[in-house]
């Protein structure tokens, strides 16, 4: 049976965040507020949990998981290496809505879907989010719908559409306009924008410190 916890109250919300961490831990799915649009996450090292939250959207594995992480730091151990232009993005853009997509680390065992060697990472600016992060660490998360169908921008519409899928639901109240976050690819050999969102292309490429393309 899924429950919501109103994160508006003061120990509803360390209710839930304690139920969610659970369930995490547990392989279940939750679905947390996010600074974009709600989310379904599960914990990103499970490939079972993953699979689920893949089954809960209706969608296969050709479309990766992307991880939230809940500090700058935790990336170091998740990926090859860090670039300086990653380190310049996430100085410039993190906690926010930039994603970066980087080679992961090979020792990591885990299924993301077909990520060809690659992870989408993003540290987001919500409290709620932030705090279940660091109590469970890496995180697979995508937005808290099914496929083909809008993202939720309230606990509401996101428990229309997953239902009783997800094991705990936090309720952080709207998310306000549903703008995806920009996704920047720095696995190759030059910096590419796959999804212009919140943050800009102008603003990307200003940090970085030179033209950034954009996917074709």
């Amino acid at each position: 049976m899924s429950v919501v916890y109103d994160c508006g109250r003061e120990q509803e919300r360390a209710d839930g965040l304690a139920a969610a961490a659970s369930a995490v831990r547990g392989e279940r799915l939750v679905v947390i507020p996010t600074d974009t649009v709600y989310g379904i996450g599960a914990d990103a090292f499970s490939s079972n949990a993953v699979k689920s939250l893949l089954a809960a959207k209706n969608r296969g594995p050709d479309m990766p998981v992307g991880v939230l992480v809940g500090s700058w730091t935790t990336i170091d151990g998740l990926v090859l290496s860090v670039p300086q232009p990653a380190r310049a993005l996430i100085e410039a853009f993190w906690p926010g809505d930039l994603s970066i997509v980087l080679p992961h680390a090979p020792s990591l065992s885990w299924d993301l879907g077909r990520s060809h060697g690659t992870v989408m990472l993003r540290m987001p600016l919500h409290p709620v989010a932030i705090e279940l992060l660091r109590e469970v660490g890496p995180m697979a998360v995508s937005s808290a719908n099914r496929s083909g169908h809008p993202p939720a921008a309230t606990v509401d519409e996101a428990r229309t559409q997953l239902g009783a899928s997800v094991a705990v639901y936090l309720d952080g109240g709207p998310s306000g306009e549903p703008v995806p976050s920009t996704i920047v690819d720095l696995s190759g050999d030059e910096p590419v924008v796959l999804r212009e969102g919140a943050v800009s292309l102008a603003a990307v490429s200003e940090v970085i410190g030179g033209e950034v393309r954009t996917a074709s």
